[in-house]
């Protein structure tokens, strides 16, 4: 069948565009353009552009555009040094490569989005929003303009058909699973969606890698967010949000107050560093008030909770349950599964209650129920 393959550059998207195509499919490689060009020949408002090379004649880019990224201080994902790397194995597994302008979706779907939950007191998860706004919803819509059946990316995960449902399971490698960030897809999505290295571990798509020649064999993965390459989430918002470093106060449970800040987008529940106070415990953030200005600290004991409520739910699975239905469920990517129990409530929530208190349930970050490995639901924690 035709598909279209997701390629970020990286090992992971190379080795699963090059397993469908030694399976025998009809593969076209597809690369995101995230970032403002100015040498592209294309309007990025428009969000509409791409520019097309058969296998061997990818389009070139102009070190002034290289440079024009850098300039910005975008990161070590999905950057121009990334969509020559896609381009290249493209080109090595002979099968053509597409570049597609995101510019606009992915300014006004992940980076806005992170940057009015910092300033809400929120901690958002940006690749989750990738994920599921820009890769899938708008690269299925893509996809059927090249007639393809379906859209295959490099994410450590399976989907598998049951009875005309599909279900979404961990990848088999503990360490790389990506469940997590995908709970967000629907049904539809799921039913188009493939993921070849989702039953690899990373040995073994760096082995299939060096098999092939792909120059990205080596390459490491990304460790950083994209749009925020030297960790400096607080500059960034400021930057996009000037109202953002607002001042206030940082006080205890009991409202004294302990000292002041320059904006609750500085901070996350959990967090222990960077808070300029002194004191004869160690003392952590518990709670974040944006419409007052106030982050509430406290002993760590302060930050457990056995409880939360989500919003934005997606019933990946089905139905949503009809009472309470026994989960395990992660609050964080590498959050360690955890028994509860959940239910759904009105205009897409959830409630969740853990067997035992959990640490830092942060408002923003996602929780995602799981039955064995396979993926229920999740929602955004509020």
């Amino acid at each position: 069948m035709r598909i279209v393959v997701a390629m970020s550059g990286g090992v992971d998207s190379s080795v699963a565009a090059a397993l469908l195509a030694e399976q025998g499919h009809d593969v076209i490689g597809v690369s995101m353009q995230l970032y403002p060009s100015t040498s592209s020949g294309r309007d990025p408002s428009t969000g509409s552009g791409h520019a097309h090379a058969s296998a061997g004649h990818a389009t070139s880019t102009s070190a002034g555009h290289a440079a024009s990224v850098a300039s910005q201080g975008f990161g070590t994902c999905c950057t121009i040094d990334d969509l020559n790397d896609a381009r290249r194995v493209a080109t090595a597994l002979g099968i053509p490569h597409y570049i597609l302008n995101f510019e606009r979706q992915f300014d006004e779907q992940v980076m806005s989005n992170f940057v009015s939950e910092y300033v809400g007191g929120r901690t958002p998860i940006p690749c989750a929003h990738c994920n599921s706004d820009v890769k899938f919803a708008s690269l299925l819509t893509r996809a059927r303009g090249f007639e393809a059946d379906v859209l295959a990316t490099g994410h450590y995960a399976r989907v598998e058909a049951d009875g005309g449902r599909y279900r979404l399971r961990r990848g088999l490698d503990p360490g790389k699973d990506q469940s997590y960030f995908l709970f967000s897809l629907t049904q539809a999505q799921l039913a188009r969606a493939a993921f070849p290295v989702g039953h690899l571990d990373k040995d073994t798509v760096r082995a299939h890698a060096h098999r092939l020649g792909l120059a990205v064999a080596d390459k490491p993965d990304s460790q950083e967010i994209c749009f925020v390459p030297d960790g400096d989430y607080a500059a960034f918002v400021e930057r996009r949000a000037g109202d953002a470093a607002r001042p206030g106060a940082i006080v205890d449970d009991a409202g004294t107050t302990l000292g002041t800040h320059g904006g609750v987008h500085r901070f996350t529940v959990g967090q222990r560093k960077g808070l300029g106070l002194s004191a004869g415990v160690p003392l952590y953030v518990v709670g974040i008030d944006a419409a007052r200005g106030e982050v509430t600290v406290g002993p760590r004991a302060a930050l457990e909770r056995v409880s939360l409520t989500a919003s934005g739910v997606n019933w990946i699975s089905g139905a949503a349950p009809a009472g309470w239905r026994p989960v395990t469920a992660q609050i964080r990517h590498r959050h360690r599964p955890a028994a509860a129990r959940v239910r759904a409530g009105d205009e897409g929530r959830a409630e969740l209650e853990f067997d035992a208190p959990q640490t830092a349930i942060t408002p923003g970050q996602a929780v995602v129920f799981y039955d064995g490995d396979e993926v229920v639901g999740g929602g955004w924690i509020d």
